[in-house]
């Protein structure tokens, strides 16, 4: 008879201890996540809330600097309003982490955008969640801050 400190509900523990430790990210779901960020970027450079509205899902949250948090509704609202034009949007440093149907893709943007006439230069570090739905990847969370001068 097995030791049943070591089970939990007929799981032996240290298949438990697995559970909640990331998938390692593998190259083709990184090549994926890539490719999701250079249609993110090209949209915002290009102002298509098509494109974008594709990429969010319904329940998105978008929390970044010098505004209150958004919605997609509200950051559709933004981009159709076409009061920002991007001329750079640009992501580096991509880091993914693939936990199964979620994703965290991190890394650095910078932006110059026009905005009310005058143009702005952004350096910002960002996380971004995604959720796999329908087989489809979906960015449910977009959060950046100020990135450090250096």
């Amino acid at each position: 008879m097995r030791n049943s400190a070591f089970l939990v509900f007929g799981v032996p523990l240290l298949a438990l201890l697995f559970v909640g430790v990331p998938a390692a990210s593998q190259p083709d779901t990184d090549q994926e996540f890539i490719r999701l960020e250079r249609i993110w970027n090209q949209a915002h450079l290009q102002n298509d809330a098509a494109t974008l509205e594709a990429l969010w899902a319904d329940d998105l949250t978008v929390m970044v600097p010098s505004m209150a948090p958004m919605s997609k509704a509200d950051a559709l609202a933004f981009v159709r309003s076409g009061s920002m034009k991007f001329s750079r949007y640009e992501t580096t440093g991509l880091k993914t982490r693939n936990f199964g149907d979620i994703a965290v893709v991190s890394g650095n943007l910078f932006r110059s955008r026009t905005l009310g006439g005058t143009v702005r230069e952004d350096r910002w570090q960002f996380l971004k969640v995604y959720a796999r739905r329908g087989g489809k990847w979906l960015v449910v969370a977009f959060t950046a801050t100020e990135a450090p001068r250096r």
